[in-house]
């Protein structure tokens, strides 16, 4: 399983990013797939996840970030609106699929103010 994640970078503060995660190597369709972040001296955290029909959000993202998926690309999108400086992290995308979590590389998201 290869997760391939993009679209990072530097914005400033009320700007927007758009994170791409291309997958292979499994059922993309079946997978539950999300994103996670982490920041300096913090744990990873859940931003974004997409299962089936469902959706759900970090509290501090409501509203401003956007999860979706194309499963006939194999890809799962992040689109960050309103970014604010404490969203610097960097970005992981994650699949779980029968117990099993694949993980990417990580892609650094800074926003300045």
């Amino acid at each position: 399983v290869q997760l391939q994640a993009s679209g990072g970078g530097l914005v400033q503060a009320g700007g927007s990013l758009r994170l791409s995660c291309a997958a292979s190597g499994l059922t993309f369709s079946r997978a539950a797939v999300g994103w996670f972040r982490q920041a300096p001296g913090k744990e990873r955290e859940l931003v974004a996840r997409i299962f089936g029909g469902s959706t759900n959000y970090a509290d501090s993202v409501k509203g401003r970030f956007t999860i979706s998926r194309d499963n006939a690309k194999n890809t799962v999108y992040l689109q960050m609106n309103s970014l604010k400086p404490e969203d610097t992290a960097v970005y992981y995308c994650n699949l779980r699929q029968y117990g099993m979590d694949y993980w990417g590389k990580g892609t650094q998201v800074t926003v300045s103010s």
